[in-house]
């Protein structure tokens, strides 16, 4: 499930460099539950938490329906 996770990842993250952020994985749960680090200028935005769950989260859901959320990592 991480390298399925990771691909995704890997999609989305042109875009958050483009802004001059980037993602990291952290771990995906026994129950399917994605955490990240968001880096660079996404980890210190206003609109990271839209980043999160209305980019990575969505594209995530549709790319792995299994994925249950995406959450920011502790």
């Amino acid at each position: 499930m991480k390298e399925k996770v990771q691909e995704v990842l890997n999609e989305v993250r042109p875009y958050l460099q483009r802004d001059g952020g980037d993602v990291e994985l952290v771990d995906v749960t026994d129950d399917n539950i994605v955490y990240v680090r968001l880096r660079g200028a996404c980890g210190t935005c206003p609109s990271a938490i839209m980043t999160l769950k209305g980019g990575i989260e969505r594209v995530m859901k549709e790319r792995i329906p299994e994925i249950k959320s995406v959450e920011q990592a502790p």
